[in-house]
């Protein structure tokens, strides 16, 4: 709410700021499991994905292959590159050109990493299977492959997703 002189109260706009605060608050207070996170996350990445495809440009492709890059060096240096990951998937949507979905994915970020950490979600026998995923989703973004990328990124999720609903079976059953 903003007083304006000689105007009386009115509801000033919420921006990109504000909404990242809003949305902060309500996870905060929803303590929101680790199987939405997962959901949220394959949708705004698919979205993302499907963007980036449309709009990257020439910077935003030397930047995703640079995260890669990154990605693929920790990974061999070590059985964890989960900040790498992330960071990868955070280029997807800064290539997607859309600052809302960019933002969503920051506030989701750090209670993804805190999950993956806790529950153990990356493990080094899928680290192969996920340079190959990564680097399709790269060659569909660069070709310009709307369709492919998106089916790339559900399929690239897709173990996430599984595991979290497991997750979610067991914490009911306890």
């Amino acid at each position: 709410l903003k007083t304006m002189p000689q105007s009386g109260t009115i509801i000033s706009g919420l921006g990109i700021p504000a909404l990242e605060g809003l949305i902060t608050d309500v996870l905060a207070i929803e303590e929101s499991d680790f199987t939405s996170l997962v959901e949220t996350r394959v949708f705004l990445e698919t979205h993302s994905a499907s963007l980036a495809a449309q709009r990257r440009t020439t910077d935003d492709i030397i930047s995703l292959k640079k995260a890669l890059q990154a990605y693929e060096d920790k990974l061999s240096i070590s059985t964890q590159a989960v900040e790498e990951d992330l960071l990868f998937h955070l280029k997807i949507a800064e290539a997607s050109k859309n600052k809302v979905l960019k933002s969503l994915m920051l506030i989701i970020t750090p209670d993804i990493i805190h999950s993956y950490a806790k529950l153990k979600v990356c493990n080094s026998e899928t680290v192969s299977k996920t340079i190959k995923e990564h680097r399709g989703i790269v060659d569909f973004i660069v070709k310009q492959d709307i369709l492919a990328v998106e089916k790339a990124m559900k399929l690239h999720l897709k173990d996430v997703l599984n595991f979290s609903l497991v997750q979610a079976k067991k914490k009911l059953k306890d």
